[in-house]
C-alpha cells in the first residue's frame, strides 16, 4: 500500500511550486517550512539534485484537534507535500496519505480528521 498521493504536470516547476502553495491555503494549510533540497544539496554537499522542494502543510484547526485527541501526533506533523521534477522533466506533486500516517497512531478518534485532510489533499492534487 502507498504512503503518498500524487499528480503529474507537464507545467514548469516553479509555476508547479506557487500553484500547490495557493491551492493549499485554498484548503486551509499553510506552509510552515519550504526546503529546497537541491539548493541544500548544492551548499552542504557540493553536490548536483534535482530540482525538488518539501513543503511542510498545516491546517492550525485540524491540527489542534489531532493534537487534542493524539498529544505525541506532533512527532508526525507537519504533512509534508513534495514537489520534484522526474527523470522525463514532469513535475510531480506528491503528498503524504493522512490515513496512512495517522494510521500508525491506532487511534480511531483520528479518522475523520485523516479523511478530511485526505479530501483537500485530492483537491489541492486534482487542481494542478
Amino acid at each position: 500500500m502507498g504512503y503518498t498521493i500524487q499528480t503529474r504536470t507537464d507545467d514548469a516547476f516553479d509555476d508547479v511550486v506557487d500553484q500547490t502553495v495557493a491551492a493549499l491555503q485554498d484548503e486551509g494549510f499553510g506552509v510552515l517550512c519550504d526546503i529546497d533540497v537541491q539548493a541544500t544539496f548544492a551548499e552542504k554537499l557540493d553536490a548536483e539534485f534535482r530540482q525538488y522542494r518539501i513543503l511542510g502543510a498545516c491546517n492550525p484547526q485540524l491540527a489542534y484537534e489531532a493534537l487534542d485527541d493524539e498529544l505525541e501526533l506532533g512527532a508526525l506533523l507537519p504533512c509534508n507535500v513534495i514537489v520534484y521534477e522526474d527523470d522525463d522533466g514532469t513535475t510531480v506533486v506528491s503528498a503524504v496519505d493522512p490515513q496512512q500516517l495517522v494510521g500508525i497512531t491506532d487511534n480511531s478518534e483520528l479518522d475523520s480528521i485523516s479523511e478530511d485532510v485526505s479530501e483537500r489533499f485530492e483537491r489541492v492534487l486534482d487542481s494542478l
